[in-house]
């Protein structure tokens, strides 16, 4: 090969690769996406019931875009409004989080927190989501009460580690949730037991989706678990998927629906509507909410 063709080679490699880089961080990344599945967990005479499923908002305060996409989701009618975490993305989140939040403040919701609720992000090598092991590195504390407080005070469900039962759809729904497994702040112990024999639904809620928290609830009989964290890989290679889940599940499972392995239990994974700040890009794995519609098994 020449020293000319070796040029024009690397020349191309450079403009592919800066095209690539800009589609990701200025197009894929904005083109937020409702996704739909059909999940049968309901009893044989069960009238379906809409789940719509947001994590992962890593909300800027300037997002206003991203707020008004997810305001306009009250369009979808939905029963309950399930929030698995990583809400905020700077201290001067809150209103931006409820500006997206606030049209379905109404309707019977739930949530959990997930560890950038708790912390700001702070700059870190994006290579080292693919390591197999790595230390937990937290930025400035984030106002995670205040949005604790307004959305309890509009009635949704506190869900770390906590249980309840709520009315949504007309039914009864027993409700479980945990607070972040990828930091260590679940205690599944305090709430653990078997699903009600009332209850007509069972969901347990969690930010990451780990194994022991997933196998825990499914064996206490929650047919429907729900999750994110994983933002789907963020970053995902054409026919291969996920090269990561920044979790122990499978990268096979790293966002939609799929059944639990040894249970009846299914799980959705959330692909999420964000980005860490300091890794602004999305590819092959664009930002999604997703609603579920529960139908007879």
């Amino acid at each position: 090969m020449g020293k000319r063709t070796l040029s024009r080679l690397t020349a191309g490699l450079a403009v592919a690769g800066a095209a690539t880089l800009g589609y990701a961080a200025l197009i894929e990344r904005n083109m937020f996406t409702l996704r739909r599945y059909d999940v049968p967990v309901l009893g044989a005479d069960g009238e379906p019931l809409r789940i719509l499923h947001l994590s992962d908002l890593h909300m800027m305060p300037d997002q206003r875009r991203k707020q008004a996409w997810v305001a306009s989701l009250a369009a979808t009618d939905p029963d309950l409004v399930v929030v698995t975490g990583d809400n905020m993305a700077d201290p001067g989140s809150v209103p931006g989080v409820l500006r997206a939040l606030h049209p379905l403040l109404d309707l019977p919701g739930a949530f959990v927190f997930g560890s950038n609720d708790y912390t700001g992000p702070v700059w870190k090598n994006p290579l080292g989501y693919l390591l197999p092991e790595r230390d937990y590195v937290s930025g400035a504390d984030l106002p995670y009460e205040d949005l604790r407080d307004v959305l309890t005070g509009a009635g949704w469900a506190d869900l770390n580690n906590a249980r309840t039962s709520i009315k949504a759809g007309g039914r009864l729904v027993e409700l479980v949730g945990v607070d972040d497994p990828h930091i260590d702040r679940d205690e599944y112990e305090l709430v653990s037991g078997p699903v009600s024999a009332e209850a007509e639904l069972s969901i347990g809620v969690t930010h990451s989706p780990e194994s022991r928290v997933l196998d825990a609830m499914a064996t206490d009989g929650f047919g429907l678990l729900l999750a994110g964290h994983t933002h789907g890989g963020q970053v995902c290679v054409p026919f291969y998927g996920a090269l990561t889940t920044n979790c122990d599940l499978p990268r096979s499972m790293a966002r939609g629906l799929h059944r639990w392995p040894g249970s009846d239990a299914w799980l959705h994974v959330s692909a999420g509507l964000g980005t860490h700040p300091t890794a602004p890009v999305r590819f092959a794995c664009p930002p999604e909410a997703t609603l579920l519609t529960l139908i007879p098994r």
